[in-house]
């Protein structure tokens, strides 16, 4: 969601990527579900790994959950590294309406964190 929210904020400006240090393999449902809501089509996206990404130089480097800061590992050429810990949309129960009212709410906290960031 994160990647998909910056690079449409962004508005061409900027080039997100996202990845995992335990990705799962595929993109939530959910996630793909709540995005459709605000206009962003993830159902071509792919769960990718941090190594992937590994020797890259980038502006910017965010980690968004809980545990992410201590499992990350360095990126050495990021000019400025930022941690939002943020909720697993994936590791909430409940009924689906329930499951689905946490994706939203991470959503929009991930949506409000990039509009004040690209504010600066």
């Amino acid at each position: 969601m994160a990647e998909a929210l910056w690079n449409a904020l962004g508005a061409g400006d900027w080039q997100a990527f996202s990845a995992g240090s335990d990705p799962a393999g595929y993109v939530h449902p959910m996630a793909v579900r709540v995005m459709g809501e605000v206009g962003i089509d993830l159902s071509a996206g792919r769960s990718k790994h941090l190594n992937e990404f590994i020797d890259e130089a980038f502006d910017v480097v965010v980690t968004v959950c809980d545990g992410a800061k201590e499992s990350c590992p360095a990126f050495p050429g990021a000019r400025q590294t930022l941690h939002w810990p943020l909720r697993d949309p994936a590791d909430a129960g409940g009924t689906d309406e329930e499951k689905l009212a946490v994706f939203r709410a991470v959503r929009d906290e991930i949506r409000g964190r990039i509009e004040r960031y690209l504010e600066g």
